[in-house]
């Protein structure tokens, strides 16, 4: 994912995927690209790098589990509690608690949502944005 055009040209950077896709690492790096006019990361460049993530973890989590699914962002909310003045960094973490979870409820009903929480912090550890996300999961067999 590091050379899909929305993210490379946004400077968003997959750092390490975790082999069983249940994390990921990311950093935005600061650069006259994302810059908005005081000169800290466009908020449209915070939102895109959390966008995708969710997604692609829990899609392939329920693939290696065997599941046929679509997978997508149903909503968001983002909340900017300070401008982002260096480089950016957020890690997320799946449990296989909550694909067993998922996994049932799929079993069930055929679809599923997750509501996912996701804090982007900068290089002193300081919490610059929180996104909750949505995140819908539906069988397609």
């Amino acid at each position: 994912m590091r050379f899909y055009p929305p993210l490379l040209f946004q400077r968003i950077w997959v750092r390490h995927f975790d082999t069983d896709f249940l994390g990921v690492d990311v950093k935005i790096f600061k650069s006259l690209f994302n810059l908005n006019y005081n000169r800290s990361i466009f908020g449209g460049t915070i939102y895109a790098a959390a966008d995708p993530f969710y997604a692609v973890l829990y899609y392939q989590a329920m693939r290696r589990k065997g599941y046929k699914v679509i997978v997508w962002q149903k909503a968001a909310e983002i909340f900017y509690l300070k401008p982002g003045m260096s480089n950016l960094y957020f890690n997320i973490t799946i449990t296989k608690e909550e694909i067993n979870t998922l996994s049932e409820t799929l079993d069930e009903t055929g679809k599923a949502e997750q509501y996912c929480t996701l804090e982007i912090k900068d290089v002193r550890g300081e919490i610059c944005a929180r996104v909750i996300s949505l995140v819908y999961i539906r069988k397609l067999d």
